[in-house]
């Protein structure tokens, strides 16, 4: 990675992420944010991100970008799960590793939301 010298350079890298996530977007890939900030992780996320990762590798779900990111807010719901499918979004609360292996087989592979761990109110 090229190293960042000034401000101009800091604003370039942001500008070239923005279009590789817009380009990500449009093609429909599948991304699942975890949030890993310090009340996800004393909530359990490090469990619920391991479950996601050894379902997606075990059932050979291909086409997923699993990443960690700070809060996603919701302190209440940890851990909280987004999974974007193109430009749709849902955000799940409450996700134990349980509900983790049910999003990846029911939402990502079977195309349908979950209803009991959706929180409709954050999307």
């Amino acid at each position: 990675m090229k190293k960042i010298a000034s401000l101009e350079d800091l604003k370039n890298l942001r500008a070239e992420a923005m279009v590789k996530r817009q380009a990500k977007s449009q093609s429909g890939e599948k991304v699942i944010l975890v949030g890993m900030g310090s009340s996800g992780i004393a909530s359990g996320a490090r469990d619920t991100m391991n479950a996601l990762t050894n379902t997606i590798e075990k059932e050979k779900v291909a086409g997923i970008t699993v990443l960690q990111t700070g809060r996603l807010g919701l302190e209440a719901k940890e851990p909280v799960v987004q999974v974007r499918i193109g430009d749709r979004q849902t955000t799940y609360g409450n996700v134990t590793p349980q509900a983790a292996r049910r999003i990846i087989r029911e939402h990502i592979v079977g195309g349908s939301e979950i209803a009991e761990y959706a929180i409709h109110e954050f999307n």
